[in-house]
């Protein structure tokens, strides 16, 4: 009889992150079965985790099976997900698509898009469904923190309105537009919690609810964000990219996702002007592991959010779960949110839009990953 021996972060180590691949969503590190002893952790918060207690390693490979980049279980959440394939389902199972806004003026004004999420996850709290939130912080341009937010100051404040630049610019030496949310799942792990994330910290979470890792039970709802990159930037690379696109760190007020990168700066006389840049023009800052992920719509998500297809101020929502399908309608019954008529054909438009960027997607890790394979 053959016994077959548990993957263990010394595999994850080899095939995933000396290939480069990690995304340093932080899975691995926080629902390690030894975490008390702190035997893996992020020495580097822009560098995949590394062993620091190796020898209180139990070896059970929980850390292997939950990593975005193993797909160890990816059955499991297709079956549990209703999804098949990309080439079948190039967005994901879904059961509807709205264009949606917040009646709320202020997470209109400060949103992204719609403001849609944070009205959601107020909504949810006002309703005492959830005790929190771990959102995304903008701190800079290009600069993102995990945050915890319970009221709609918190809320406010993470909205992404507020774009200065830390100070001290020159000491600086890298920003990057991930957010490891993951790992603060860990802090408030008593709590029923709304959790915003990419389709990679999605995924993780839903391994960690297949196999019932702590505290994956308190995920009351998972909000996944259409995510076709992310940045980081050195001190370099700031340079650089202030003289490709002539825009100045210290002026972009605001950026915005839909077909292209969109940056709102302010000149000299504090005037807006709005700038666009193609995705294929940012390549020299992308993240390398934005490369091995496929999943542009956030597929194992409850709801999924993107400007893409909307128009400007409004959020477009794929509702993916019953649980999804529940909130959403609650919300827009409630008023805090309202939704645009969609005909089929406006629906239609949007479903090829999306699927154009998740084709997109699914091709560049296939071209990045054969690249790999030849040593590239």
């Amino acid at each position: 009889m053959v016994v077959k021996i548990p993957k263990t972060f010394e595999d994850l180590i080899v095939e995933v992150h000396d290939k480069g691949i990690c995304q340093g969503c932080g899975g691995c590190v926080s629902f390690c079965s030894s975490a008390e002893y702190n035997v893996i952790g992020f020495k580097d918060k822009y560098s995949p985790p590394v062993y620091i207690n190796k020898d209180k390693c139990l070896e059970c490979g929980i850390c292997y099976h939950i990593c975005p980049q193993t797909h160890v279980l990816d059955n499991e959440l297709n079956e549990t997900y209703n999804f098949s394939s990309y080439e079948e389902m190039p967005i994901g199972y879904y059961e509807d698509i709205y264009s949606c806004q917040a009646t709320d003026k202020d997470f209109l004004e400060h949103g992204t898009d719609g403001g849609v999420v944070n009205s959601l996850i107020n909504f949810l709290l006002s309703k005492k469904m959830i005790d929190g939130a771990i959102v995304s912080k903008t701190d800079a341009p290009f600069s993102r923190e995990a945050s915890f937010a319970d009221s709609k100051y918190d809320l406010l404040q993470a909205s992404g309105s507020k774009l200065e630049m830390a100070s001290h610019l020159e000491e600086i030496q890298r920003f990057s537009t991930y957010t490891h949310s993951i790992s603060k799942l860990n802090h408030y792990k008593f709590k029923k919690l709304a959790v915003v994330g990419t389709p990679c910290q999605i995924y993780t979470i839903r391994c960690m609810q297949d196999l019932g890792v702590t505290p994956s039970e308190n995920l009351e709802i998972c909000l996944g964000l259409f995510c076709y990159e992310n940045f980081l930037f050195d001190k370099s690379k700031i340079q650089n990219f202030e003289k490709d696109f002539n825009i100045k760190f210290p002026s972009i007020k605001k950026i915005n996702i839909k077909e292209d990168v969109i940056f709102t700066i302010l000149d000299d006389e504090s005037r807006e002007k709005v700038i666009h840049v193609p995705f294929n023009h940012l390549n020299d800052y992308m993240r390398k592991a934005c490369k091995a992920c496929e999943d542009f719509s956030n597929i194992y998500a409850d709801l999924s959010f993107g400007g893409l297809g909307s128009p400007d101020k409004y959020t477009t929502v794929i509702v993916r779960t019953k649980k999804g399908k529940v909130l959403l309608n609650q919300a827009i019954e409630a008023g805090i949110i309202q939704c645009l008529d969609l005909d089929d054909d406006k629906k239609k438009q949007i479903f090829t839009l999306i699927s154009t960027f998740s084709k997109s997607k699914k091709n560049r890790k296939k071209e990045f990953l054969e690249e790999l394979d030849k040593g590239g």
